[in-house]
């Protein structure tokens, strides 16, 4: 085992940069603009996004989840109301998020209160998942302890028999929340580590204020 094996893994990073200049006066459009260059540049999921929670006693959780939509209230994504997730936003309605775009050197974070979206906002978005997906809503006690992966299996089978030949309605635990952000910052990567970075930030009905932060 090679102790030092992390300490020499870096990368230089020299594609581009971000000047107050060159940034778009709302972070919404910002985002959209640095999300469609994402994905031209073939970015892998350029719509996953780290979400980052805390419970009651203060312990941070941090997963992978997919942005599913953003709008002028925030950014969007879809769950399991009973898994941990959810649960610690229950009590703590405060997350942040991050996206990292390696092939364009970019990250972008964001942090702000969590609602539940509406029960038609969830439902119109459950309509467009594939079914199997949908299945899968209906099988899975998120966050739950199961005994073995047959369990998971036979939940899945059980469902797909109870919907068969019909539409699979929403399960009344799912739907989405939406993170409205209350600071935004966009990360550029730079030639030796002096990377360019603006963060967005506002009381909630103010404008937007731009700052450059030292990396």
């Amino acid at each position: 085992m090679d102790p030092n094996k992390f300490a020499e893994l870096r990368e230089n990073y020299a594609q581009s940069g971000l000047l107050e200049e060159a940034a778009l006066v709302e972070p919404v459009a910002q985002f959209h603009l640095w999300f469609d260059e994402a994905r031209a540049a073939n970015t892998v999921e350029a719509n996953a996004m780290s979400l980052a929670t805390v419970d009651a006693e203060g312990q941070p959780s941090v997963r992978v989840v997919l942005l599913k939509a953003l709008d002028e209230r925030g950014f969007s994504f879809f769950t399991n109301y009973e898994s941990q997730k959810a649960r610690e936003l229950a009590v703590n309605p405060r997350a942040a998020i991050a996206f990292h775009w390696k092939e364009l050197e970019r990250q972008v974070r964001a942090s702000g209160t969590v609602e539940r979206l509406s029960a038609e906002e969830s439902a119109a978005y459950f309509a467009l998942r594939p079914r199997v997906s949908q299945i899968g809503a209906w099988a899975s006690a998120q966050s739950s302890p199961i005994p073995n992966r047959e369990t998971l299996e036979a939940a899945r089978r059980h469902y797909e028999q109870q919907f068969d030949g019909q539409a699979i309605p929403m399960p009344p635990f799912w739907g989405g929340y939406v993170l409205r952000p209350t600071k935004i910052e966009f990360w550029q990567g730079r030639p030796g580590r002096l990377h360019d970075r603006l963060v967005y930030h506002r009381v909630i009905g103010s404008p937007w204020l731009i700052q450059r932060l030292s990396p």
